[in-house]
């Protein structure tokens, strides 16, 4: 593994952007990479919200994908999320929630990194349920 891989160097700084942007949406981050056969889950985070079924704020289980892009040749950061990725993302997270024991409400999120062709900043979004558990 080449850790002078552009891409790996790119979404290692995504990752770090990220856990900053939830930590300071009030989010306690408790794991990081998580790996199973069927993926990778890049955070995973808890958040106390609102909970409109059980009708009074919970605890939530957040898992947080990150998207990384630099320029906009194949699309902005957000855009990378294809319906096929999504289902892949679901996959995980079952996954993770059904190993994890975790009984609470969860949610797939999604940090989208968007930087501009020499690498600066343009936009951090952080999008709560970006992924439906169909």
């Amino acid at each position: 593994m080449n850790s002078s891989d552009p891409r790996k160097e790119l979404g290692r700084a995504g990752e770090e952007m990220a856990l900053r942007t939830l930590q300071e949406a009030g989010l306690t981050i408790v794991g990081r990479n998580w790996r199973c056969q069927v993926g990778e889950i890049d955070i995973i985070a808890e958040e106390t919200a609102p909970d409109y079924v059980r009708g009074a704020p919970s605890q939530w289980l957040v898992l947080v994908e990150v998207r990384t892009r630099r320029g906009l040749r194949y699309g902005t950061a957000l855009e990378s999320i294809t319906p096929r990725k999504a289902a892949k993302l679901r996959q995980v997270a079952h996954h993770y929630v059904q190993t994890s024991g975790w009984e609470g409400p969860w949610r797939i999120d999604v940090v989208g990194i968007q930087m501009d062709g020499q690498g600066r900043l343009l936009s951090i979004q952080h999008i709560r349920h970006a992924v439906s558990d169909e």
